[in-house]
């Protein structure tokens, strides 16, 4: 792999990961417009490190509330100041409650998957159609209303789905984040809510895809490929950074499906190329 490549994939994966349009769609099809014919995946999940980074970064002041609301909730639950119910009268606790029980069904599924991941990464067929899903995904928040519940009043069956969700998301062209957010939307979850839930929720699962791919590293050595993966990391992380907070903006207008003729037309493009 070579320096552009490398460049040139961390920025795909930095605008894709967080814009609703797939960034591993977008990775298999440039990767095979690049020759590469192996799908590459340790070096697809380092360029996810780079995202996560910036998902930490630009949350890390709610990061840092939640994990100081379960602390304080711990030690008053231990002397007996404050009933377990509390967890779902406090926003932070009931968030913290639901990433975790979202990231159940997320695991498992990415479990499954991640033993036939070697077919499902290198068709551009099955991205072509899980593009025109998530276009339709995307084009059906069109007419939700603005107004919607928070956190506090999502319920745990509610947040299992949108778990199932981001689990199915490992299949390439399905958008994780477009497809947690529209399901957050569909369920009557308000669009600030629907988006920081589904990019919470997105710690959990990165970091678990990244314990799933330590058992790779023992046959790696620094090379000039895992050179060109810690570039295309650090170029993943900035573009990312910057994607993620444009998109954002764009959830809180209501344009969210905005980008679903450009998931057709990619999905449409890559089922005509792939056959």
């Amino acid at each position: 792999m070579e320096s552009l490549q490398a460049v040139a994939l961390g920025v795909i994966q930095g605008i894709t990961e967080f814009l609703p349009v797939s960034s591993s769609g977008h990775l298999v099809i440039f990767q095979h417009l690049f020759g590469l014919k192996e799908p590459a995946l340790f070096f697809d999940i380092s360029l996810h490190l780079g995202t996560l980074g910036a998902v930490i970064i630009f949350f890390w002041a709610e990061i840092r509330s939640i994990l100081g609301s379960i602390s304080r909730f711990i030690v008053s639950a231990l002397k007996k100041e404050v009933p377990f119910a509390y967890i779902h009268e406090d926003s932070d606790l009931k968030m913290a409650l639901l990433i975790v029980v979202g990231s159940i069904p997320t695991a498992l599924l990415g479990i499954l998957f991640h033993k036939i991941s070697d077919r499902i990464f290198s068709s551009t067929v099955l991205v072509g159609f899980m593009l025109l899903i998530t276009g339709l995904l995307l084009w059906g928040t069109r007419r939700i209303k603005k107004d919607g519940v928070s956190i506090i009043h999502f319920s745990i069956k509610k947040a299992m789905l949108i778990g199932l969700m981001q689990g199915a998301a490992i299949l390439p062209g399905i958008s994780r984040s477009g497809s947690t957010i529209a399901i957050g939307l569909f369920l009557g979850l308000n669009r600030e809510t629907a988006a920081r839930y589904s990019f919470l929720l997105f710690l959990p699962a990165i970091i678990g895809a990244e314990i799933l791919s330590l058992k790779d590293l023992s046959s790696l050595t620094i090379t000039p490929n895992i050179m060109m993966t810690v570039l295309g990391t650090l170029i993943s992380f900035a573009v990312g950074y910057v994607a993620l907070k444009w998109l954002l903006h764009l959830v809180k207008k209501g344009r969210f499906y905005f980008f679903a003729p450009y998931c057709w037309i990619a999905g449409i493009t890559t089922l005509i190329l792939g056959w």
